[in-house]
């Protein structure tokens, strides 16, 4: 199981998505969930190990998309939404890897992040898109 975070940003007055590139794969933060962690505090603790980001607004609550099992190893990826006004993203270095884990970040429109990112990853934009518009 892996958890992550849809985070948002408005940017001139339009809302701009966080995307990670790893090789050549764009998806939102997000990384295994440890032992004994519950999804949410995982979701949490990936963006800041990925990002640096943490002051995370959950103003949506903390409804979540879950993917169907994808992949060799059938892992299932659960999704929460936030909104980043403030700090600025970096790339830190991995301890374990020795390098950052994503080659780069992009603050992204809807139409941007749609020709990115993967079938997959389309499912849980579709879904953060849904939310967002629902909500006044």
């Amino acid at each position: 199981m892996s958890a992550g975070v849809v985070i948002l940003r408005c940017i001139d007055g339009e809302w701009h998505y966080l995307l990670l590139r790893a090789y050549q794969y764009w998806d939102f933060p997000k990384g295994l969930v440890e032992p004994g962690e519950d999804e949410f505090a995982a979701a949490l603790r990936e963006v800041e190990e990925e990002t640096t980001l943490v002051e995370l607004d959950f103003c949506w609550g903390h409804v979540f998309f879950q993917t169907p099992p994808y992949g060799k190893f059938r892992k299932i990826a659960r999704y929460y939404i936030a909104r980043c006004d403030h700090g600025a993203v970096d790339l830190p270095v991995a301890e374990a890897l020795g390098r950052a884990e994503h080659e780069e970040f992009r603050w992204v429109t809807m139409e941007q992040a749609h020709r990115l990112v993967s079938p997959r990853v389309q499912q849980v934009l579709g879904w953060a898109e849904n939310i967002i518009i629902a909500t006044p």
